[in-house]
């Protein structure tokens, strides 16, 4: 009698193709989980602040030197050099003109990148400094005295020579 062959070549199931094509969605979700938990653990977001309560707690401050700035009827013209390593601040309004002023660029998700310069009256009126800025689209600006006690805000789109500074109105 003659016995049929059931399985004439017989290979292990690891020299097969489909457990492995089946095995590589699980595999690949499991190492996406392991990059994500790097990202999420290697660095704090800066977006966030540990001391959330006190900054609350002084937006009042920050509201009484926006006030405080108009109330004086500040105004600011910041023009940005050719290069971007220089500016220059006409500050307009009836108030006192200080000797020097403090100018902040903040980058709108790097805190690492924000920068801030003082800015030395050349003749009544008018300031200049030195600033080294990384290239970045867009920047929130503020413009303050030393003492902060009144403080100009307004933003600036990188590539523009010049913008405006004012008082936050609220």
């Amino acid at each position: 009698m003659n016995q049929p062959h059931l399985i004439a070549n017989q290979t292990p199931w690891y020299r097969e193709p489909w457990p492995w094509i089946l095995m590589s969605g699980p595999a690949a979700a499991v190492v996406a989980s392991f990059v994500s938990l790097y990202f999420a653990v290697s660095g704090a977001d800066p977006l966030v602040a540990d001391d959330y309560y006190k900054e609350g707690l002084a937006i009042n401050r920050t509201i009484d030197r926006d006030r405080a700035a108009s109330a004086q009827g500040y105004r600011a013209a910041v023009m940005m050099g050719a290069e971007g390593t220089m500016v220059r601040v006409q500050l307009t309004g009836s108030g006192a003109k200080p000797q020097a002023l403090r100018l902040r660029f903040i980058h709108p998700t790097k805190a690492g990148l924000d920068r801030s310069v003082t800015a030395r009256q050349i003749q009544p009126g008018w300031y200049e400094a030195d600033v080294e800025l990384v290239p970045a689209a867009h920047w929130y600006v503020q413009l303050e005295d030393v003492g902060q006690s009144w403080r100009l805000t307004g933003e600036w789109q990188q590539g523009d020579a010049s913008f405006v500074l004012e008082p936050r109105k609220g």
